[in-house]
């Protein structure tokens, strides 16, 4: 039975409700709670922990890695741009129309960005027909293209992926599994795609070569891909990592604790929630669905938690971007609130806020000193194309050297340098991957200055420019690479 206790000083209209006064010292105002049967049991709908103001402790190997990929982000959207076209090349004039796709800066020369690969890209330039207005004078159009160097690098994945496109398709046929109504929408799907090293033509090459596993179909939101056959060798969740201790006696621990990455300490409340979410049974995935589970349960959390690994599992670099994940969140029956999800599983996850956009990690996949584990056999290639990268600069020191001593020349000869090349100091900045947007050179960076050369349509005589093929080669799997920048 409830007790009903009347503070004195209360009036008349508080005699049918159960209150006691409770004394506050830090304040003369009095606070109430009510008293119930101390039989019933109070239940607490919610079970998770609230993360408004979650304290992240950084990880510097995994957040080097953001830095890196998003150095080489103009790089890839560039190369991945010229490879979609037929010939491989594109006119100056159009690619210029692209740089909301390149995520260029508007106070950022596009050539000056082009002019810091000198190892993947190349200029050249096509003779057009005269215009009606300009007949006398010849025309000649402004292109960028692949080295021979970077094309040989995408002729080596194409094949890779030839190679592999049975293992691509399961990939793409577990993320189907994966869905609630077993299909995903194409244009959210493309979004994801690079980061499970699916090739820019999936959609017509792997849907074409498997139909037996998934089919393009037409949707209320636009044309979406569908599973077709459900393979029950493939619906296996990702097993639970092995937690080794590196105990003196073989004996269980008095305490039960988890196993977190170092330098990383966890309230007593929210440890002792994790450590009762793991003793739960482990729930699939591929088998079940958000709408069995009651909302905010520990069932569904543990639900969501390993969905997000099955789909983190799948990358190549065990990592991807937040707003992938937000993208599937109703196709996946993945949580309203994921990024506190996340931030609440500091054992299986890692959020990097390096970047414009948050990074999520598999904190399983890589060791103390963030290498993985076990690489994909698409992560080759990403590797060849950051020795590209780090060529690049050494051909940019080296031109550099060279413009210097050009100055010192010209200077004590007194005798200015005609070339076009005198004026371009885009390496005379350190070449840092905050500070990668902050010059604006090669402003005047102009095809007239280079109609003297007649190196822009030969190959043969642009050594300077074209990084040797022979390149990739020097760095085998037992020879250690050079040192990144």
């Amino acid at each position: 039975m409830a007790v009903t206790v009347l503070a004195p000083s209360q009036p008349d209209c508080f005699s049918k409700s159960s209150f006691l006064p409770l004394p506050n010292p830090c304040s003369r105002r009095k606070s109430w709670i009510q008293i119930s049967n101390p039989k019933e049991k109070i239940s607490n709908p919610s079970v998770s922990i609230s993360c408004a103001a979650p304290k992240i402790v950084r990880s510097r190997p995994l957040d080097n890695l953001v830095v890196k990929q998003n150095s080489i982000r103009f790089v890839q959207k560039l190369r991945t741009l010229l490879l979609s076209k037929p010939k491989h090349y594109l006119p100056i004039h159009i690619l210029a129309k692209c740089r909301s796709y390149l995520g260029l800066p508007d106070r950022r020369p596009i050539r000056s960005m082009i002019h810091r690969y000198p190892s993947i890209f190349e200029f050249f330039a096509i003779p057009t027909h005269p215009s009606p207005f300009n007949a006398t004078k010849p025309h000649n159009q402004f292109c960028v293209r692949l080295t021979l160097a970077a094309e040989a690098l995408a002729a080596e994945e194409s094949k890779l992926q030839s190679a592999i496109s049975i293992k691509l398709a399961q990939k793409l046929q577990k993320l189907l599994m994966l869905a609630s109504n077993r299909r995903l929408v194409l244009t959210k799907l493309v979004h994801l795609a690079p980061d499970l090293g699916l090739p820019p033509n999936f959609r017509s090459r792997l849907c074409n070569d498997h139909p037996d596993k998934f089919k393009i179909v037409e949707t209320s939101y636009g044309r979406a891909l569908e599973l077709v056959s459900w393979d029950e060798q493939l619906a296996v969740p990702r097993p639970t990592p092995v937690v080794s201790r590196d105990l003196i006696m073989d004996r269980p621990l008095k305490f039960k604790r988890l196993q977190l990455r170092k330098g990383l300490n966890l309230k007593r409340r929210h440890e002792s929630f994790l450590i009762k979410l793991s003793e739960l049974p482990d729930v699939c995935p591929y088998n079940t669905t958000m709408e069995e589970f009651s909302q905010e349960s520990m069932e569904a959390e543990k639900r969501a938690c390993a969905l997000v690994r099955e789909v983190l599992g799948l990358t190549v670099e065990k990592r991807t971007l937040l707003d992938h994940l937000t993208h599937f969140r109703k196709e996946f029956g993945l949580p309203n609130k994921l990024k506190g999800m996340i931030l609440r599983h500091p054992e299986l996850f890692y959020m990097s806020l390096k970047g414009v956009r948050h990074s999520v990690f598999l904190v399983e996949g890589f060791n103390e000193k963030g290498k993985l584990f076990v690489k994909d056999d698409t992560s080759v290639i990403r590797d060849r194309l950051m020795h590209l990268v780090r060529e690049s600069k050494r051909m940019r020191q080296e031109r550099r050297k060279a413009a210097m001593n050009r100055r010192v020349d010209g200077a004590s000869n007194d005798v200015s340098n005609s070339d076009g090349f005198h004026d371009v100091n885009d390496d005379e900045y350190d070449d840092g991957f905050e500070n990668i947007f902050e010059d604006s050179d090669l402003e005047d960076f102009d095809v007239d200055s280079f109609e003297g050369i007649g190196v822009w349509g030969d190959r043969e005589n642009m050594d300077f420019w074209a990084a040797d093929a022979s390149f990739l080669s020097d760095h085998e799997a037992g020879e250690s690479p050079p040192e990144p920048w």
